[in-house]
């Protein structure tokens, strides 16, 4: 096995890991995983049975402690290569923001500069106690591109990211919890624990509602004028002609936990 990689392991409940991996590096996230990212998240995205995508590093000490830096002489030397590396990045994340159903991701130790922006792109972050966090942008000289900037200001508001990017600074996670940066912070030896309970949670629950409320949640970033308004209706019916709505209500009349199918 190669010591880098974006690595898919499929878990119970319907939930499928993507592991960030690059050994000897705390996982710092080389050009060619950038690459491997929509390829990756493209399987368990089209796959019925998946439920919910979590994110996490290899290993205990880190999520992800960046770009890996040792590249930046050879694929970040000037504007017209940084371009180029841009282009990857930015199909990576597109890739994450495509993806219809819920999208975690479990942060322990460093999450620092690309890894902070993937774990940003998640819908939902749990992170350990040990965990934290910064962006390092200004401390290196690169320029930040934009839609990594706005993700980061719609998550935070735009006084904490101006702090986040003004300073480099790292933050513990007990700062990241106060600015909405995570979700959770949980004690680092119950992190994979509760994070199962998480995840395993959400994954019962209607998918299609889910997928609803998902779509629903990120037309409302957009612009009014800008809104798809119409596709979001469409998800809204498509709940209730569902056999899922079905078993909903019967499951709720029968005191019982549902059982749903995703259709």
């Amino acid at each position: 096995m190669s010591t880098w990689g974006i690595d898919v392991i499929r878990g119970g409940e319907g939930i499928a890991w993507m592991v960030l991996r690059n050994t000897g590096r705390l996982n710092a996230v080389r050009l060619e995983m950038w690459r491997e990212i929509p390829r990756t998240i493209a399987d368990p995205g089209a796959d019925p049975t998946v439920r919910l995508v979590a994110m996490r590093g290899d290993g205990t000490e880190a999520f992800a402690s960046g770009a890996d830096v040792s590249e930046f002489e050879t694929h970040r030397r000037d504007a017209v290569s940084a371009a180029a590396y841009e282009r990857m990045t930015v199909a990576a994340f597109s890739a994450l923001a495509a993806l219809e159903k819920p999208l975690l991701a479990m942060i322990q130790g460093a999450c620092m500069g690309g890894g902070l922006a993937l774990a940003v792109s998640a819908d939902l972050r749990i992170a350990a106690d040990d965990a934290h966090f910064a962006l390092p942008a200004a401390r290196l000289g690169l320029g930040y591109h934009y839609s990594g900037v706005e993700r980061l200001v719609r998550l935070v508001g735009p006084s904490a990211a101006c702090e986040i990017f003004f300073t480099a600074r790292r933050y513990s996670a007990a700062e990241a919890l106060r600015i909405g940066l995570v979700n959770q912070v949980v004690p680092k030896a119950d992190l994979e624990a509760f994070t199962s309970r998480y995840v395993g949670a959400i994954a019962a629950n209607a998918p299609l509602t889910l997928r609803a409320a998902k779509r629903a949640v990120v037309e409302a970033q957009h612009d009014p004028a800008h809104r798809d308004l119409a596709t979001v209706n469409a998800m809204i019916a498509a709940c209730f002609e569902s056999t899922d709505y079905v078993e909903g209500v019967r499951a709720f009349f029968e005191k019982r936990a549902p059982r749903f199918r995703g259709a």
